[in-house]
């Protein structure tokens, strides 16, 4: 497996299966691990195609195991990335850490994706008129 993130508050690992496992460590990881669950699960009710798909949550070890939706994007304008986000809301979630670091590039379908659900919030769902 590749180590593709280690920080205080995860860790990433790109399987060669293709796979992403991520553990939580560090402040509230419970919580945190928790909504991104949460989030996923939602996004994927909703048909939202452009991030991962959750395969596998392990609450006794604060672990997922996701889809991979690309490679990480280094450089995109402000205005494309906006609008990435945006997009994201039309679903009924709010990224809350719309940063180019949490944009990745699908090859196979030239789709740019959101990962990194965290600190997500899902917004309340509109009311019927």
């Amino acid at each position: 497996m590749l180590k593709v993130k280690d920080t205080l508050r995860a860790t990433v690992h790109l399987g060669f299966d293709g796979r992403v496992f991520k553990a939580y460590h560090g402040p509230k990881a419970e919580e945190r691990f928790e909504n991104e669950v949460r989030v996923l699960k939602h996004l994927e009710a909703r048909g939202c195609n452009f991030v991962p798909r959750l395969l596998e949550a392990d609450r006794a070890h604060l672990k997922i195991i996701t889809t991979n939706c690309g490679t990480r994007v280094e450089h995109l304008d402000e205005k494309r990335t906006k609008e990435l986000f945006a997009e994201l809301e039309k679903f009924g979630v709010r990224h809350d850490d719309p940063d180019v670091r949490n944009v990745t590039y699908r090859f196979s379908d030239g789709r740019f994706c959101l990962i990194d659900f965290e600190f997500a919030t899902i917004l309340p769902e509109s009311k019927p008129t």
